[in-house]
């Protein structure tokens, strides 16, 4: 099945049309309207579900820290996973700062209440993030929720399975290598009976998809491209920078199949999630890709990494080595280096770090504008009710009309920042900053 980019959004087991939601049973989890599982919602892709009836969300519009703040709650350490929401409770990661010991924080989505807190890693000598690490943290994967069950994933300091009423972990994953160098990123991604870990580092890269059931191992598949850069000077080609990745895999269904979309440095892919057979790939010259891969109507869509930052339009349809044949336009003006990309409409929205929101035409790649709007941007974007929401590393929030000429509908501002990525459920917002957790939301109405 494929999807239109005039006003259709895909992504795993969800497509979305006028408001209405199709589940695809085939191979998909169901999910309620009001869930947000993993990492940019339920499709993946940063689109918040429409309301069965077809009703506005109510999310709002404006807030600051006196104003529409339903609950405020400290959340200790530090940690840039986005929350995830299911039944009532809310989920987030966190690290101490240097990366010796790590956690599973569980809160009551009604009052903020921490339920609990999980103490689940300890290393005596973690790798220090280095120079040039402030973008990351040892808590930067987010989780996965689904009834019953909670992931939590911190890279190769430990996978973690626990039940959500009690807090008990079912399983534990420590011996994945990965040197992540600069810290670990990449988010869970749970498909069938599947949660799926990407491993890209320094000195290995992988994918492996662990049993939700048992957390032992089902596949695993190394990255394909061949490496070459003895040629590169400096430290960072001996330290291996130029292997990292920070991107989470996309899975989406195409021709009636599911593919799992997923970048890393030098090439992005095409797999199959129930095998991890590689179908295809295609190689670019760059590395420490972090922007989650977008998908409509038979073309993926990648950011290649921090040093050309291209974003591609690739066809899917392709076998083995598509470098030649499967691009159909490439893109380097303004394009955000880590949050992801918004496809609404057939338009694809693009915050960059230097303060410049760009829309792009999904279908040829053009410029529509791009225009400044200030902040520097860590944090994924939403689109809800007619609406994209920005969040900046200092905690403004852009609230953006979509269409071809940009309009601004409101600037809201919270303390200490944003580098998580934005949760939403029911008419809340859940949002983490770098030292609180809040639920944004109008109070109801009479």
């Amino acid at each position: 099945m494929q999807t239109s980019l005039s006003g259709i959004v895909s992504g795993p087991g969800l497509l979305r049309r006028a408001g209405a939601v199709v589940v695809l049973f085939a191979w998909s989890v169901v999910v309620t309207h009001a869930d947000w599982p993993e990492f940019r919602g339920p499709s993946g892709d940063g689109q918040v579900p429409p309301r069965p009836d077809g009703k506005p969300l109510g999310l709002p519009i404006t807030w600051s820290e006196t104003n529409n703040v339903r609950w405020k709650t400290p959340i200790p350490h530090r940690g840039w996973s986005t929350p995830v929401v299911m039944g009532g409770q809310v989920w987030v990661t966190t690290a101490t700062v240097e990366g010796n010991d790590f956690f599973a924080i569980g809160l009551d989505a009604e009052t903020g209440k921490i339920s609990v807190n999980q103490h689940l890693f300890h290393w005596d000598d973690p790798e220090p993030l280095g120079n040039g690490a402030s973008m990351n943290c040892y808590a930067t994967p987010s989780p996965v929720i689904e009834p019953g069950r909670v992931f939590v994933h911190f890279g190769s300091f430990g996978t973690a399975c626990l039940d959500t009423a009690t807090g008990k972990v079912l399983w534990k994953r420590d011996d994945l290598p990965c040197r992540h160098y600069r810290g670990p990123a990449s988010s869970l991604v749970a498909f069938e009976n599947l949660v799926i870990l990407t491993m890209d580092g320094a000195d290995l890269q992988y994918h492996v998809a662990l049993d939700k059931q048992t957390g032992g191992t089902v596949w695993k598949t190394d990255r394909s491209v061949a490496w070459n850069d003895e040629h590169i000077p400096g430290q960072m080609a001996r330290d291996g920078d130029l292997r990292k990745a920070h991107s989470t895999p996309l899975i989406v269904t195409h021709a009636g199949q599911p593919l799992m979309l997923s970048a890393g440095a030098k090439a992005a892919y095409g797999y199959d999630p129930r095998t991890g057979r590689e179908l295809w790939r295609v190689q670019y010259n760059d590395w420490s890709t972090a922007p989650r891969p977008l998908f409509a109507e038979g073309l993926a869509f990648f950011v290649t990494g921090l040093s050309r930052t291209e974003l591609l339009a690739v066809r899917t349809d392709g076998q083995g080595d598509i470098t030649d044949s499967g691009i159909v336009w490439r893109l380097r003006t303004h394009i955000g280096k880590y949050a992801s990309p918004l496809l609404v409409d057939g338009l694809i929205y693009t915050a960059a770090e230097e303060s410049f929101l760009s829309c792009i035409e999904a279908a040829t790649g053009k410029v529509v504008w791009a225009e400044r709007i200030g902040g520097k941007y860590a944090a994924s974007p939403l689109a809800a009710d007619g609406r994209l929401y920005f969040f900046s590393q200092d905690g403004t929030t852009k609230v953006i009309k979509p269409g071809r000429t940009l309009e601004v509908l409101a600037t809201n501002k919270l303390d200490a920042g944003f580098m998580a990525s934005p949760a939403a459920s029911g008419r809340a917002f859940f949002l983490r900053t770098r030292t609180h957790l809040y639920r944004i939301e109008e109070a109801s109405p009479e």
